[in-house]
């Protein structure tokens, strides 16, 4: 039973390395835990098929918030800023790609829309790519970055539910600590995830590369629509009240639905789409975020086979079983746990509540401190949101580099993100664990 969550695991990355796509590969996982936990196909499949709701909420608010970006989008305000990283970086390959970086930072804290802007922004942006030879794996890590890091560090917007969960997790779990607190203890790991970050652009992907037609498994018929000169209106100022409404609602309601629809009324209150436009805004968002949603449900219902049928917990119990009172070799095989479960979940999250209940208790009779548990639970579950094919964080890169057909979602996302990110979380994370 131990080996359940390995095995799945593996199956999962292998059937991806091999191009399947990632919702059979996710089922094929699903399929592979139930069996070798003693269920047939038909309980794993139910069993699947029930654990889907797990992650409904998180579908919803992905196509809400998909039709929130596409109603910025209608106003023409992300052209001011496609046209600006045109005209100012144009030619200037890594300044491209870390401002590209920045601006996904600021889709978790400040413009609560995560990972919906990315269709929008970077489909205009890859025939300039391609005429740079910007390598779009570097452009992945900048994407993955932004939509990891502001939320490990900073507890605000998206940040602050991930930090609340982990805060929850260890309360419910016998240790109190406080939403700062925990964004403290994760502040070392984060900075690993900057030094990832720097790598990638500055000397993995410094180089040119051609893309290539066809590599994200079609030809694409993506063609970039002409840049056209906008300037800043009264319905973009509009849009700014709305999305910061939408923010204020999500900080205090900590809901993203609640933080979409309000943006969404906000944008037809205020007239800023006209309301005869709502189907389309809404049919508009549903496309663009329709499938990672999908992704993200079927992906709980694998959490669901793994939580249920125990295999979660026989891992955990078994890396105990090797653990004696050295804190160091402790955090390293908490951590490496952490990586398995949560790449196989692809989600954050949904693992933090988790691994709380089970590293708790193992902290606690190792003597780690309260900032330690709370940074080895949460990189844990940051660990495999970066490199899951079942990622949001990297499905959402995807969504937009491969627009024209020309990106990989395995090898040009996830194996970039995993090596860059997934590598410095383990590192910073221990070292947190050390000196926390």
């Amino acid at each position: 039973m131990e080996w359940v969550v390995v095995i799945s695991v593996l199956v999962l990355t292998i059937l991806s390395l091999l191009r399947v796509n990632v919702i059979i590969a996710i089922i094929a996982a699903a399929m592979t835990a139930g069996l070798m936990s003693g269920l047939s196909i038909v309980e794993s499949i139910e069993m699947m098929v029930s654990g889907m709701g797990g992650q409904a909420s998180t579908a919803l608010s992905y196509i809400l918030l998909g039709a929130f970006a596409v109603a910025i989008s209608y106003t023409g305000i992300t052209a001011i800023l496609v046209n600006f990283l045109i005209n100012v970086l144009t030619g200037r390959k890594m300044m491209m790609t870390l401002a590209i970086a920045g601006v996904a930072s600021l889709s978790q804290n400040l413009v609560p829309v995560h990972i919906a802007f990315i269709p929008i922004l970077i489909p205009p942006l890859l025939k300039l790519f391609d005429e740079m030879k910007v390598d779009r794996r570097g452009v992945a890590a900048a994407l993955t970055f932004g939509l990891k890091a502001p939320y490990v560090m900073i507890p605000a917007g998206f940040g602050l539910l991930f930090h609340n969960t982990i805060a929850e997790g260890m309360s419910e779990s016998g240790i109190d600590v406080t939403t700062w607190q925990t964004a403290m203890a994760m502040l070392i790991p984060g900075s690993g995830m900057i030094i990832g970050l720097l790598i990638a652009v500055l000397v993995t992907y410094r180089k040119d590369r051609e893309s290539i037609p066809g590599a994200g498994g079609s030809e694409g018929n993506f063609t970039a629509p002409p840049a056209e000169h906008v300037t800043f209106n009264r319905k973009h100022a509009l849009t700014l009240v709305a999305i910061v409404g939408a923010l204020i609602v999500q900080i205090i309601t900590q809901n993203l639905i609640a933080g979409a629809l309000t943006g969404l009324v906000l944008m037809f209150t205020l007239v800023v789409v006209p309301f005869k436009k709502g189907d389309q805004v809404m049919a508009d968002g549903i496309a663009m975020m329709g499938q990672i949603a999908f992704v993200m449900l079927v992906a709980s219902g694998f959490g669901k086979v793994l939580e249920d049928t125990g295999a979660v917990d026989a891992l955990v119990e078994m890396s105990s079983g090797f653990l004696d009172h050295n804190q160091a070799f402790i955090a390293l095989i908490l951590l490496l746990v952490g990586l398995v479960v949560t790449i196989g979940i692809g989600s954050s999250f949904g693992t933090i509540p988790i691994l709380a209940t089970l590293f708790v208790p193992i902290c606690l009779a190792a003597g780690f401190s309260t900032l330690a548990t709370a940074s080895l639970i949460g990189t844990a579950g940051a660990l495999g949101d970066a490199g899951s094919p079942a990622s949001d964080s990297t499905l959402g890169p995807t969504s937009g580099l491969n627009a024209d057909g020309k990106h990989h979602h395995i090898w040009d996302t996830c194996v970039p993100t995993f090596i860059h990110f997934n590598i410095p979380l383990v590192v910073f994370g221990w070292i947190a664990a050390m000196v926390l």
